[in-house]
């Protein structure tokens, strides 16, 4: 039988891997560095003839529709610069459908239009529209309006009218409903800026299944985004006269309020960023607010980003991250108004 002797050196080479692994364990991990500041990348000018409201994007198919007194101007999301027009549709925003390349002109009348072709399919009275929805579970435009129908649901497959909320307000009363967000699995949510809470419809029976008070604080919600992964809504509120703009951030899935964070204007518009973790908030005075969700029950304001004026809604292209605000400045020659289309990012 062989007979097997250790090396000398064996223990004192375990000692000093052990001593090692110690001292790697012991070792404080690097902080990680902060995110760089939001700024504006680029800013798109064309001649504005006629009112804005509101800015959407088709990340899948890289476009932009801003709805512009009686025509819908489309820029590509790339390039920043203008790819098409749809004349003759008038409206407070475009409400699209990337998969079935259709999308909805959402005024009084609507317009229901093909986005490859930008050829116009129908038109159909839309009484009171304002604002806008597309599910992606059911395929729907929803049409928000200030009047009864509160919502007109439209198949974004053909154009038809498929059915509507007559009065989405607390006791069934009628409403101001100003933004809603899906969380893609039959819940339906929409700010009542009259009401101060937030409606929950059912996607599919299109029946009101709830009503979020949003208390003292969320006076006037205009502006509603969504965290769809940990079912969280952000109630951007207007705050009302004498009242401080606010965010109202609750639960979707009860309408338990988590917190409530100051934002830097009066909003109309509000989008949230499941990449980053940021809910944003849009707002006329000029600004971006910046929401940082650090855990589902930890936000902070992260950073206020100055836009321009009169810059009050927003949009987001899930693929670069950016953020799309829109609105309307005298050209420096003094010859009319210039339409601004601000791509802000990192």
């Amino acid at each position: 039988m062989k007979k097997f002797t250790q090396s000398s050196s064996a223990p004192l080479a375990a000692a000093l891997g052990l001593s090692f692994c110690l001292g790697l364990a012991l070792v404080a991990p690097a902080d990680e560095p902060a995110a760089k500041p939001y700024k504006i990348l680029a800013t798109t000018q064309i001649p504005a003839i006629g009112r804005i409201d509101y800015v959407t994007a088709d990340s899948v198919n890289r476009r932009v529709y801003v709805a512009c007194g009686n025509a819908v101007s489309i820029f590509d999301l790339d390039t920043y610069k203008l790819s098409g027009t749809l004349e003759r549709a008038s409206g407070h925003g475009v409400a699209v459908d990337p998969e079935n390349h259709t999308g909805l002109v959402v005024g009084d009348p609507a317009t229901f239009f093909n986005t490859k072709t930008l050829e116009v399919i129908k038109t159909f009275p839309a009484p009171g529209a304002d604002g806008y929805l597309f599910d992606a579970a059911t395929h729907h435009f929803f049409i928000l309006s200030h009047r009864a129908p509160n919502l007109l649901v439209v198949d974004s497959k053909d154009g038809s009218v498929v059915g509507k909320v007559e009065a989405i307000g607390p006791n069934g009363a009628n409403a101001a409903v100003e933004q809603g967000a899906s969380d893609g699995e039959g819940h339906l949510y929409f700010d009542v800026a009259n009401a101060h809470h937030i409606a929950v419809v059912d996607a599919k029976s299109l029946k009101v299944t709830g009503h979020y008070d949003l208390g003292e604080k969320g006076n006037g919600p205009a502006g509603l985004a969504m965290d769809t992964k940990n079912k969280i809504l952000f109630a951007m509120c207007r705050g009302g006269r004498g009242g401080t703009p606010t965010c109202v951030i609750l639960s979707a899935t009860d309408g338990k309020i988590i917190t409530t964070l100051p934002l830097a204007g009066g909003s109309d518009g509000g989008v949230f960023n499941s990449h980053t973790m940021e809910a944003f908030s849009s707002h006329g005075n000029g600004t971006l607010s910046v929401i940082k969700e650090k855990s589902p029950t930890e936000f902070v304001v992260e950073e206020t980003v100055n836009t321009k004026a009169g810059a009050k809604t927003c949009t987001l292209d899930t693929k670069s991250d950016h953020v799309i605000v829109i609105t309307r400045e005298a050209a420096p020659t003094g010859g009319g108004q210039l339409l601004d289309v601000i791509f802000i990012g990192r």
